[in-house]
């Protein structure tokens, strides 16, 4: 085991090539395990996991109206699991005109493809 100084000076122990994890010295607040169930509640829900996916897959931002055909949902289903994806941190959105268009944000992105790599995992 290693250990790496953070952005704070404080000294970390890093356990990361015996488990494959970091470990530090504080555990999870209160505060950061709540938005992180917040977070995975919000992915919980089909319609706001794969609308993330196609926000994530596509070349551009994307409309609310582009997602309404490929969900299979109402238009105010798609609005109201974009909405609770922003809240969350995972979709930012732009207005132009009368209609927001959404991309995914890093996190988001960075959660994606943890999903990916332990599906892939489980490929093996």
């Amino acid at each position: 085991m290693g250990e790496q100084r953070t952005g704070n000076g404080r000294a970390e122990v890093n356990d990361r090539q015996a488990t494959g994890r970091r470990s530090t010295d504080r555990p999870l607040t209160e505060r950061a395990i709540a938005a992180d169930v917040r977070t995975l509640a919000t992915l919980g829900n089909d319609t706001r996991y794969e609308a993330l996916r196609r926000i994530a897959e596509a070349d551009d931002a994307v409309c609310v109206c582009e997602l309404e055909p490929t969900l299979g949902v109402s238009q105010g289903a798609v609005s109201q699991a974009l909405s609770r994806l922003f809240s969350a941190g995972l979709v930012e959105r732009r207005k132009e005109g009368r209609w927001r268009y959404y991309t995914t944000t890093p996190r988001a992105d960075r959660l994606l493809r943890v999903l990916d790599d332990t599906r892939s995992l489980d490929d093996d």
